[in-house]
């Protein structure tokens, strides 16, 4: 990943995405080539020395079945919002600005280990589900399906695990552009509000305490 070191996020806000994220690409190189799958993870920072994620998959896709060169990757996303240089000030002052793209992602390395146990398969699914229906008024539970139908799902797929050896993790937050130029682009996602754009306005003001810059175009 091309990281500068002005979109270099802290270890608190790695760990804050990766534990609010939902669905990923998995990705692995096989003998045959790259292979990718957007699977639901689940983050436990406390197992193995760096954290695991914890997922599954169709015991149809056989991207589990066939062995990984290599480490594997998870590309975690976080929102993303396209930035126009009319909600620079600079523009009006000299015109020396261009089209970016303000982002957040992660891309979580790691061994993959796959688990073909419906003990495991069942007790990772239940936290995962516990997890994505917490706060709704009458949450559903793994319980509420009939036993005997919950035993055919999970023998319809395989529980993995990628055991995190390193994260490279990018926050493109406009931190290159002066201060009057991130508050043209604060009040331009609030003013456009389209998908993700009130959540990129945020992480911006979060990012951007102290910001200054000289307004270089980074990818």
């Amino acid at each position: 990943m091309y990281l500068p070191k002005h979109f270099v996020p802290d270890e608190a806000a790695v760990r804050e995405l990766l534990a609010g994220h939902g669905a990923s690409d998995l990705i692995t190189m096989t003998s045959e080539g790259l292979v990718a799958t957007l699977l639901p993870f689940e983050y436990d920072p406390d197992a193995g020395e760096h954290g695991a994620l914890f997922g599954h998959m169709a015991r149809g896709n056989d991207q589990w079945r066939r062995p990984v060169q290599g480490e594997a990757m998870v590309v975690v996303r976080g929102p993303e919002a396209y930035v126009t240089p009319s909600w620079y000030p600079a523009k009006e002052e000299h015109h020396r600005v261009v089209p970016t793209w303000n982002y957040i992602t992660a891309h979580v390395y790691g061994q993959l280990l796959v688990h073909d146990d419906p003990a495991w398969i069942e007790s990772r699914i239940r936290r995962l589900t516990d997890r994505h229906e917490a706060g709704r008024a009458e949450p559903w539970s793994v319980d509420q399906a009939p036993a005997k139908f919950v035993e055919r799902q999970l023998r319809g797929i395989v529980g993995v695990e990628v055991v995190i050896s390193r994260v490279e993790a990018k926050f493109k937050l406009s931190q290159n552009q002066p201060q009057s130029n991130i508050e043209g682009v604060v009040a331009g996602l609030e003013a456009r509000d389209r998908a993700d754009d009130a959540a990129v306005a945020a992480a911006v003001r979060a990012h951007n305490p102290h910001a200054a810059g000289d307004g270089r175009r980074e990818r």
